[in-house]
């Protein structure tokens, strides 16, 4: 009984470890080619979108700000 509750080794725990962590990487499913390349291109162009629009929101208020104060940079 006594044996039943003694606590495994740390090379015993170590080794568990590492089994358990094999055994879920194999669990992972990756992502084919096909659609890396999807979703590397709805990225790129999200990014580029963002940029566009966080570029005009930028000019427009400058051009508010140079017809308010009649001052900012064109």
């Amino acid at each position: 009984m006594a044996e039943a509750t003694k606590k495994k080794g740390i090379f015993a725990r170590i080794s568990s470890f590492f089994r358990s962590c094999v055994g879920e990487i194999k669990k992972i499913t990756w992502p084919t080619a096909a659609n890396t390349t999807k979703n590397f291109g709805v990225v790129v162009l999200v990014i580029l979108v963002a940029g566009l629009l966080i570029y005009g929101l930028d000019r427009g208020l400058y051009a508010l700000l140079h017809l308010v104060m009649n001052t900012g940079v064109q």
